[in-house]
């Protein structure tokens, strides 16, 4: 067993959105009006959570899917159901992120089935709470560093080849890169990472045409954080640290990610969104 199975064996991580309860909200609130129609998207950790919900968004807009997940099959299957379900094809890829070799692949089954690739979402991420740095192992840090940030730099190299002129790439950060998080040491480097990166992205590839930038949610209601990724003192009182007191529903983020992809964000690139129930921060 490697230490990536090892680790996905103990901590239960990602988690399957087919076992939480309360079931977290999906849905689009309004009628597509047609911002993606005729683009494809690749959207990383798209079979639960934020990404779920950016992949029933963006194909009620218009947008073929193509949805990069890890091993929940069943949550996979489900996401497809409702791309399919709002007239638009999906397509189900497992794999780590973390894997170059992956990544390539990915991108190439993509370009298989649809022939052109307009949009990457580099959302896949992972997080151990750990409340003294001493606990974070070895092989957890690299594997969330391989994970959160690798993953984002192989899934560019392999998709770059691909985007042209008009093209977008959204990340997703946190809020914990601007305020910190006691327990989640690993975790909050690597969002850091990730605001970096989409900022030197975007200057690397703004005269391209092609627009890069990022959403840093804060406490939002995913298999996340109740299958392991928070410990039970924190789950207890998620989100309720908020101006809003409570945590957020992804379809409280996924619009965030339609805005950054479509012609509406036109002349923004470098920037960060930050759906965070009300938390002000510098960003």
């Amino acid at each position: 067993m490697t230490a990536q199975e090892r680790m996905i064996h103990e901590d239960a991580l990602p988690g399957h959105e087919s076992r939480l309860q309360p079931k977290p909200d999906w849905m689009p609130r309004y009628p597509g009006s047609g911002r993606l129609a005729g683009k494809v998207a690749l959207i990383t950790g798209a079979d639960s959570g934020i990404g779920r919900a950016v992949a029933a968004l963006y194909a009620r807009e218009g947008a073929d899917v193509g949805i990069v997940y890890l091993c929940e099959h069943d949550d996979a299957r489900k996401t497809v159901e409702i791309v399919e379900a709002e007239g638009r094809t999906g397509i189900a890829i497992a794999g780590d992120v973390g894997d170059k070799a992956f990544c390539e692949t990915a991108v190439d089954q993509v370009i298989a089935r649809f022939g052109r690739l307009d949009i990457v979402v580099n959302n896949a991420g992972e997080q151990h709470p750990d409340k003294d740095i001493r606990d974070i192992t070895e092989d957890q840090l690299r594997r969330t560093f391989q994970t959160n940030i690798f993953g984002m730099f192989f899934l560019v190299q392999a998709a770059r080849p691909h985007l042209k002129k008009g093209a977008a790439i959204v990340n997703c950060t946190s809020v914990t890169m601007y305020q910190g998080s006691k327990e989640l040491l690993d975790y909050s480097s690597t969002k850091g990472a990730i605001t970096a990166f989409t900022r030197s992205l975007s200057e690397n590839l703004v005269g391209e045409g092609i627009r890069v930038n990022a959403v840093a949610p804060g406490p939002i209601w995913t298999p996340l954080n109740p299958m392991g990724g928070a410990s039970p003192e924190k789950l207890e009182h998620f989100g309720e640290s908020t101006p809003m007191g409570r945590p957020g529903q992804p379809n409280e983020v996924a619009p965030s990610f339609l805005f950054l992809a479509c012609e509406d964000a036109s002349y923004m690139s470098g920037q960060i969104l930050h759906p965070n129930g009300g938390s002000i921060i510098n960003g």
